[in-house]
């Protein structure tokens, strides 16, 4: 009964915790990637398992560069960022691109 209890709990817990994990991007996807291009409304990045991918933006997604306000003019091929962005159908919209403030190694 003590090990069937101790189960219960554990398992309750991690459960909560997944939940306030994903809960936390709210239902966004969490891009960590390198970015290989741009235009005027897309990035093209390489994340780190090496999956290529093209995200849009627009004049309603954030920038962030460290803790300031920053534009798409920070950005530059090889600069690192992490996107927080919505999927619509097959493509993903930005929300959110926090840029690194170190280019990818390698890319200097």
């Amino acid at each position: 009964m003590k090990q069937l209890s101790l189960t219960l709990i554990c398992t309750l817990s991690c459960t909560l915790l997944l939940s306030a994990l994903a809960f936390a991007h709210g239902g966004m996807d969490h891009i960590m990637a390198t970015v290989t291009g741009m235009t005027d409304r897309s990035l093209t990045v390489k994340t780190n398992d090496g999956a290529v991918m093209t995200v849009g933006f627009d004049g309603e997604t954030k920038f962030i560069k460290g803790a300031a306000a920053a534009s798409v003019k920070d950005i530059q091929v090889g600069s690192r960022v992490v996107i927080h962005a919505h999927k619509h159908g097959n493509s993903l919209h930005a929300a959110e691109v926090k840029i690194g403030t170190n280019t990818a190694q390698g890319k200097r």
